[in-house]
């Protein structure tokens, strides 16, 4: 089942390569080769530089239905694999966990660390979520530099980013330890919230800290009665102003969660890309759009606005911004690595399917036999609307 994919296809995910030179004298301008360089998507596969030997323990909270498969994780992880097993104080203190005496003799040999102030980025080699796709998003949270593989099982309501189902852990888990996984590289964006007085480039900015977010920036007008009233800058220009109830930048995949319900397209993780999508806009023409994962994007809350306004990231660390404050915001150079079940293109569309129930409808009927050859209408008497 997990050997290792033998990939047949005649052209790279990336399409053809655009022409650089335009009629008979007009180029596009070179630039150093890492800076154009692009890897395939298909080609993003897992490697240890030596054998993993610590792992983090994502458990969704208030789950029963968890319990027990993350004390048979952990178990195994520890007894079998002689692992090392950081998971969070919270799930200890968990009353299921925390009442079952078999567990106790595990329970004592596992590792916590506190949240918000501990560096977990060299202890830990590769993280396992069990829950939702929210437990990804906090295991992003806990990392806001490099972030470790991070393998994700589906026990919650939507699972769009958790592929893996548990029935078959031992043999998933192993499957990555031996380093034959694939590779989903999920663009993160670097977010900065910043006052009036300042204007430097978000690259420039050294305080306040960089906040990574997996899914979206969210301004909106919060408790306000008034429509929010947002400037919006490309790499420093304005580009236009945002009146209805507020703005959504994400990242390709947050690109399936609050953006899709606000009328933006699903984009594939892989394209590197940052979505710009109005909340409720106040016209009739303000539709979503797609810049590139490069630039620079500042939101401000205009001097024209009759309020503040109210900015999350991740649905998290939610706060006021004043009239004249801004939210700047990049693609991030530390994206999430996460595993895939089958290939990075399969999980995708799988996700599409089975979650979101993309393009489904009941089959059109065709034509009988008795509408002439090769199906085609006779005339228009042979055509009816069906009851």
């Amino acid at each position: 089942m997990f050997a290792k994919l033998k990939l047949r296809r005649a052209r790279s995910l990336h399409g053809p390569s655009p022409t650089t030179t335009f009629g008979p004298k007009a180029c596009i301008q070179k630039n150093p080769a890492s800076i154009m360089h692009v890897q395939d998507p298909l080609s993003q596969r897992l490697t240890w530089n030596k054998p993993p030997l610590s792992v983090l323990i994502i458990k969704k909270i208030h789950e029963s239905s968890v319990v027990q498969p993350f004390m048979d994780l952990v178990t195994w992880l520890v007894q079998e694999k002689r692992m090392v097993v950081y998971v969070e104080v919270s799930t200890l203190e968990d009353e299921m966990i925390a009442d079952d005496s078999g567990f106790q003799p595990i329970k004592q040999k596992l590792n916590t660390f506190k949240e918000g102030t501990e560096d977990l980025s060299g202890r830990i080699d590769f993280i396992i979520c069990l829950g939702g796709d929210g437990t990804l998003l906090w295991a992003s949270s806990l990392f806001q530099g490099s972030v470790p593989p991070v393998m994700a099982f589906h026990m919650g309501s939507l699972g769009f980013l958790t592929p893996f189902e548990f029935d078959n852990f031992k043999s998933q888990v192993n499957h990555v330890l031996e380093g034959h996984a694939a590779l989903t590289l999920r663009s993160r964006l670097k977010t900065v919230i910043t006052d009036a007085e300042c204007d430097s480039h978000i690259n420039s900015i050294e305080k306040p800290k960089k906040i990574q977010v997996l899914n979206e920036v969210v301004i909106d007008r919060g408790p306000s009665p008034y429509l929010c009233h947002l400037d919006l800058y490309v790499e420093g220009r304005h580009v236009t102003s945002v009146q209805g109830d507020g703005l959504i930048v994400s990242t390709p995949t947050g690109s399936t969660a609050y953006a899709v319900a606000a009328g933006a397209s699903m984009v594939h993780p892989n394209v590197p890309a940052i979505l710009v999508t109005p909340i409720c806009p106040h016209s009739l023409s303000f539709r979503p759009i797609v810049v590139p994962a490069g630039v620079e994007i500042k939101v401000m809350v205009s001097p024209e606005s009759r309020g503040a306004a109210w900015v999350s990231l991740d649905g998290r660390n939610r706060q006021e911004i004043k009239v004249g404050d801004s939210v700047r915001i990049t693609t991030s150079e530390f994206p999430i690595p996460s595993i895939c079940k089958m290939d990075q293109i399969s999980d995708w569309f799988d996700s599409l399917a089975e979650c979101l129930h993309w393009n489904v409808r009941r089959p059109q009927r065709a034509f009988n036999n008795n509408n002439g050859a090769n199906g085609r209408v006779k005339d228009d008497s042979d055509c009816s609307i069906e009851a």
